[in-house]
């Protein structure tokens, strides 16, 4: 099935965990200062850290035989950042998409419920909307970096970590312009609004209504499970639509704002089983159909939290 069809069919679907921090925190790799982990596939100890990475994630859904996700370490990989990288010469999208392909293909008949999306982020910070791209603009400077993830061949494409509907308007206009499905993800406030103060169920009914064809469905992604939970039920957007079309979460671990953990010296983290616990009562209040994690999580977040929804 492609991912789509098994987005739809299946009960839920795991995705990895914090990745970037990891890199850092973890095995003390200094990651380019344009490109982050894009640029890591591009020598031997780079190539060996993203791969002991990704294959902890990607052995817990083998192990549970799970249907799941990787994304492109590209999410900052875009057409400004490249130039500045000291990778200008090469095509870091396609790259990146290959070598997570060719990681995908050692698991055998397991990889065939593996999907590999192309992530992508805003032009600037992603905790400050006031950098954030307006509409036209957002089209314009994503669309190559669409381009080159749909002709490398992801499964779908993501744009993470989305702080304004402005931008997330824009970037969801290039994505459409492919065949390729895509999910957008943004951050929120436990009030229930991004993170330029737009209520979620607009932003949400703005996109769906101005570009075509629609995102697959919308997701958020480096807040807490408890700001999830309190954003979705917040008066703003209390609706079934809100509830239809939000598919998943990937948390991290701590429940302090962006604004101070960007930047922050220190990992905020909690006990796997804790993060587990509380995203299992997400799954099974909200139905929720992908559930993974950003900063602070790993494989011992991932694989607690899936022996708790399998249970």
């Amino acid at each position: 099935m492609d991912f789509k069809t098994t987005l739809q069919k299946s009960p839920f679907i795991i995705t990895e965990g914090g990745t970037d921090e990891r890199i850092h925190r973890e095995f003390n790799i200094k990651l380019n200062p344009y490109i982050h982990g894009a640029g890591l596939i591009y020598d031997s100890e780079g190539q060996a850290v993203l791969t002991k990475i990704f294959k902890q994630y990607a052995d817990i859904g083998r192990d549970y035989n799970l249907p799941m996700f990787l994304a492109t370490p590209t999410a900052r990989a875009n057409p400004e950042r490249i130039k500045k990288s000291g990778f200008a010469a090469k095509n870091v999208n396609r790259d990146c998409f290959q070598f997570m392909d060719a990681l995908r293909q050692t698991y055998g008949e397991y990889s065939n419920k593996v999907f590999v999306g192309g992530s992508m982020a805003s032009k600037g910070d992603s905790y400050k909307p006031k950098e954030a791209l307006p509409g036209d603009e957002a089209l314009s400077f994503h669309l190559s970096q669409v381009e080159e993830l749909t002709r490398a061949g992801v499964d779908f494409l993501i744009g993470y970590t989305l702080p304004a509907v402005s931008e997330a308007l824009g970037m969801a206009k290039a994505m459409s312009t492919c065949d390729t499905p895509y999910i957008l993800s943004f951050v929120v406030r436990p009030e229930g609004t991004l993170l330029d103060g737009t209520a979620l169920k607009e932003a949400i009914a703005l996109i769906d209504s101005e570009v075509s064809p629609n995102p697959l469905g919308y997701m958020i992604n480096c807040v807490h499970p408890t700001i999830f939970e309190s954003a979705i039920t917040s008066e703003i957007n209390s609706s079934s639509f809100v509830r239809k079309r939000v598919l998943g979460l990937q948390a991290n671990t701590s429940s302090k704002s962006p604004e101070e953990l960007d930047g922050s010296a220190e990992l905020h983290t909690e006990e796997p089983s804790v993060t587990a616990q509380l995203m299992a009562r997400l799954y099974h209040r909200f139905g929720l159909k992908i559930l993974g994690g950003c900063c602070g999580t790993d494989n011992r977040h991932i694989r607690s939290m899936v022996d708790i929804l399998i249970s």
